[in-house]
């Protein structure tokens, strides 16, 4: 089974392309047909193979007779592709030329017919049946854990189970008592050095059991573990099935490790041509599995005190992690960023996506972001270029602070680009402010903050007043004073932006020329 999400995103690295859908991507696929011109008989599968379909019309009335959720079609109009399915209620995949049908039959029948996929949601394994046949074995219930502690598989048979087992299969991953408690027991390091089972004692305090575990092995790579609850420690038949079972365990794993790396490739190169402009975007954005619509960029760091590399890689299992009907955005990474094209008009998902990517991470990991405007696939390189502003806005703040979006945060990063001008030298040292700043570290006057009030209050001499807490005559004879000392203009509207595109250019404190707050003595 695989659902038809999964189906696209794989088949898109085939050079297949979704022409339409009018039935739910989440939806189940069981079975495959394939037209034979040479029986009269009408096969029926969720997936339909239209070989030597004469026209999309024709192919999508043999998927429909075969009561095909799915089409798979060789045509050039994508249009007409969406206008016949649409029709007909049945989602089409339109086939490259270049794409030989026995390639994708080979493709099409592994996925669907192969069996349940991993937590990792590539690699077509059966970990779920293998857990099954374990319990069986050694006649007590089975988990399968990665090396994470995180589960991937569990069997159906309950006998034995125990508080544990079910806070385990709920969480989803061992809790943290747990692990504290087989640490202590030195179950951990018994793991990490010995692939001989062995024998947990049960623990009522903390719900467990009795459990025989044993690791799973890649040669010297630790993959994960077997635990079976069992009331005392297994022998003969049933312990060699279940150091067996974890050796069976191993292959399936690595199966799915090359299948997961291979798609984090196609994924990954896809995403990176969006991000780096392509003349076909719409298509490589139906490529990916993305619903047509509006797209948002996330760019994001990770890092645990200056090590960068290890925390960020990390990110990008997370972000990669999970059935491709369920993960929202389609990620990438490139130097020293983990890239995600995420779906939706608003920036509220894209934090939560955030949000949610920070608690899958160890707490130690400090994590920034910052998302770009609303897209169409053709303005996704400009979008990224506006993730890259706001996560670099982002880590000038604190990691708790929520990451800024370029369509709400533009002034922001407008000052950022201005004060990082200012700090490179591409800003005249010379002219009204900085005489004005000069003036007044030399004589200990307020001129530059009286300028920034007064430029803050629109010329309202009361409310720069106000502003610096003095009597509006007072900011009238600073005023006067200051034309005095840099020439200044404040009749010329462009002079007066001006000198508030200077004042901003230099001063680092979020929100001064606004408020009349900045740096200078005595604010």
């Amino acid at each position: 089974m695989v659902r038809l999400d999964r189906l696209v995103n794989v088949l898109g690295g085939y050079g297949v392309r979704l022409a339409c859908c009018p039935v739910p991507r989440s939806a189940e696929l069981r079975s495959v047909a394939v037209h034979d011109p040479a029986d009269d008989r009408t096969t029926q599968g969720d997936v339909f193979l239209a070989v030597g379909a004469g026209s999309v019309a024709e192919a999508v009335a043999w998927g429909a007779a075969a009561r095909a959720a799915v089409v798979l079609v060789r045509t050039g109009s994508d249009r007409e592709a969406a206008d016949v399915g649409e029709a007909h209620g049945v989602a089409v995949l339109a086939v490259d030329p270049a794409v030989s049908w026995s390639e994708l039959a080979g493709v099409v029948y592994g996925l669907v017919l192969e069996g349940r996929e991993t937590e990792s949601g590539r690699g077509p394994t059966d970990l779920f049946a293998l857990a099954d046949s374990l319990a069986a074995a050694v006649g007590g219930a089975v988990t399968i854990e990665d090396r994470r502690s995180r589960v991937l598989a569990y069997s159906s048979l309950q006998q034995h189970a125990d508080p544990a087992r079910s806070a385990t299969i709920l969480g989803r991953r061992t809790p943290e008592p747990l692990r504290r408690l087989f640490d202590a027991r030195g179950v951990v390091a018994h793991l990490a050095s010995s692939d001989e089972p062995l024998f947990v004692p049960p623990d009522p305090e903390h719900g467990l059991s009795g459990r025989m575990v044993v690791a799973v092995r890649a040669g010297r790579e630790a993959l994960g573990s077997v635990w079976a609850t069992c009331a005392e420690p297994l022998t003969g038949v049933r312990r060699t099935a279940l150091a067996d079972g974890a050796r069976t365990v191993a292959l399936h794993l690595l199966r799915s490790r090359a299948s997961a790396d291979l798609e984090r490739q196609v994924e990954s190169d896809l995403v990176s041509q969006l991000l780096e402009g392509t003349v076909d975007a719409a298509t490589v954005v139906s490529r990916l599995g993305l619903p047509p619509g509006p797209l948002r960029v996330i760019a994001v760091r990770a890092h645990v005190a200056d090590e960068r590399h290890a925390a960020l890689l990390l990110a990008f299992d997370r972000a990669t992690t999970g059935f491709g009907w369920s993960r929202p955005g389609r990620s990438a990474l490139a130097g020293t960023s983990l890239y995600t094209v995420l779906p939706g008009e608003r920036a509220a998902p894209a934090r939560e996506w955030v949000a949610a990517l920070r608690a899958a991470l160890p707490a130690q990991v400090t994590v920034s972001a910052g998302i770009g405007g609303t897209a169409r696939p053709a303005d996704l390189p400009a979008a990224r270029r506006e993730a890259d502003e706001c996560l670099a806005l982002h880590e000038s703040r604190t990691p708790d602070d929520p990451p800024p979006a370029y369509d709400e945060s533009w002034d922001d990063i407008l000052l950022q680009r201005l004060r990082a001008a200012a700090k490179a030298g591409r800003t005249p040292t010379r002219g009204p402010v900085a005489e004005l700043r000069r003036h007044d570290v030399e004589h200990g006057t307020r001129y530059t903050a009286t300028l920034r009030a007064w430029l803050a209050a629109q010329g309202d001499l009361a409310e720069a007043g106000d502003r610096l807490g003095v009597h509006q005559n007072t900011v009238r004879n600073r005023l006067r004073k200051m034309a005095g000392v840099a020439g200044l203009d404040l009749d010329d509207a462009r002079k007066r932006l001006a000198l508030v595109i200077a004042l901003a250019a230099e001063d680092d404190t979020p929100g001064a020329v606004g408020t009349g707050q900045g740096t200078d003595p005595g604010l």
